[in-house]
């Protein structure tokens, strides 16, 4: 978001874009420790090896795709 914008924005706007930034932050953060705790049989279900999960577990919550984002 360009600054200019941002601070032409109501006070309300931008608390709830920051909210909703922190609300996608968290939920992805519980979903890489739900991931980090599923056993093998449905790792490879799901395809993945246990060196992908501790390798996404281990990645900040703000490192998510760009479709992840929008």
């Amino acid at each position: 978001m360009r600054r200019d914008v941002a601070l032409t924005c109501p006070p309300t706007v931008r608390r709830r874009g920051i909210l909703a930034g922190l609300l996608r932050w968290s939920a992805l953060s519980r979903q890489r420790r739900q991931l980090a705790r599923l056993d093998e049989a449905a790792l490879r279900d799901l395809g993945l090896s246990r060196s992908d999960v501790v390798r996404e577990a281990r990645r900040k919550p703000w490192d998510a795709p760009a479709h992840w984002r929008d």
